[in-house]
Order: C-alpha cells, then sequence, then structure tokens
C-alpha cells in the first residue's frame, strides 16, 4: 500500500478501478453506435432511462446491506443530495465524500 490509514491506495485496486472505468466507457460508446442503427421504441427508451440508476443500486446495495453505521450515514447523505439535485453524479460524489468522513470519524 502507498500510505496507511482510511485513504491508503493500493496500487492493485487503482489499476482494477482504472480497468473498470475503461471498459464501461467502451461499453458506453458501442452502446451509443449500436443504437444509432437502430430504431428504438417508447417502452425499450423507458427502460433504458431507468437503467443507470439500477446498477448503481445492484452494485451498491449489498455493500449498504452488509456495512455499518458509515455506509448507512453516507447512504443517507446520497438521499438527501439526490432528493435536492435530482443530479445521480452529484449525489454518488457526495456519498463517496460521505463514507470517507464518516469512515474517518466512527
Amino acid at each position: 500500500m502507498m500510505s496507511e490509514g482510511p485513504l491508503a491506495l493500493d496500487p492493485l485496486v487503482v489499476g482494477v478501478v482504472l480497468a473498470m472505468a475503461i471498459v464501461t466507457a467502451l461499453t458506453k460508446i458501442g452502446g451509443f453506435w449500436l443504437l444509432s442503427r437502430l430504431e428504438v421504441s417508447d417502452r425499450v427508451e423507458a427502460g433504458l432511462s431507468v437503467l443507470p440508476g439500477a446498477i448503481v443500486i445492484a452494485i451498491l446495495g449489498p455493500e449498504l446491506a452488509a456495512g455499518g453505521p458509515a455506509e448507512w450515514g453516507a447512504a443517507g447523505v446520497v438521499v438527501a443530495i439526490m432528493w435536492r439535485t435530482e443530479n445521480i453524479l452529484v449525489s454518488l460524489c457526495g456519498g463517496i465524500g460521505a463514507v470517507i468522513a464518516f469512515r474517518a470519524l466512527l
């Protein structure tokens, strides 16, 4: 590890996160490319519009269920930010900051 404490970074974890970000970007670009060549029905469009939130819940739900007070507190922060801003990216960034802060404090 690069350092000790709540903000320690493991190079393997950083590499995996970067690889996932690249794969995610390529998947999104490929999806846009494919959908630009197909006619999309209203039903499919409605399903695609809620997909990002469903993916976030599928990924973070088990972490929250297994989490402690820091994770539950951060979830409350995410809900409050989402309620005020209706912006999923701002909410997730706020949640990341909150869980880091809560883990350092609790």
